[in-house]
């Protein structure tokens, strides 16, 4: 089971907030759960019929997108990444040093989440900073175009 969330128009977004999606191949399982034109979605865990206190369900998240620095800003290094109930995975971080303003280069991300029998997780991909260096200043709004998020129960 797979599921394809997209948004190709350019889309401002804010350090720390979540890349939003407004079409999808939807999944015909229930296992994930997305409202239109926003930028989160549940995943849901394995089902309590299973009779198995371990029991995980296994999601494979890929978000792919171009980003740039919108007009106006300063060139610095820029950053996505997948985050899960609103905390960023900084493994799967993806950075781009554009050379110039509005000057885009594609990302690719990719997380596997396991979810808890029984419970559900919210599912995001944020803007975030480049680096973990307090020195550096994180652009404050990135732009994406293109974004494309596919979502895939594995187990």
């Amino acid at each position: 089971m797979a599921c394809e969330f997209l948004y190709n128009p350019i889309q401002e977004v804010a350090l720390n907030a979540p890349i939003l999606f407004d079409t999808s191949i939807p999944c015909n399982r229930g296992n994930v759960y997305h409202e239109g034109n926003t930028g989160n979605f549940i995943l849901k865990g394995a089902s309590s019929n299973s009779g198995c206190c371990n029991q995980f369900a296994q999601y494979q998240v890929t978000f792919n997108g171009n980003i740039a620095i919108p007009e106006g800003g300063t060139v610095t290094p820029i950053a996505v990444a997948i985050a899960v109930n609103g905390e960023p995975r900084l493994t799967s971080r993806a950075i781009f040093t554009p050379a110039a303003v509005e000057d885009y280069g594609n990302v690719t991300s990719t997380a596997i989440i396991k979810v808890p029998r029984c419970c559900c997780f919210s599912l995001s991909v944020n803007s975030v900073p480049a680096t973990t260096d307090p020195t550096v200043t994180p652009a404050p709004v990135i732009e994406v175009q293109n974004a494309n998020l596919t979502i895939t129960r594995i187990a």
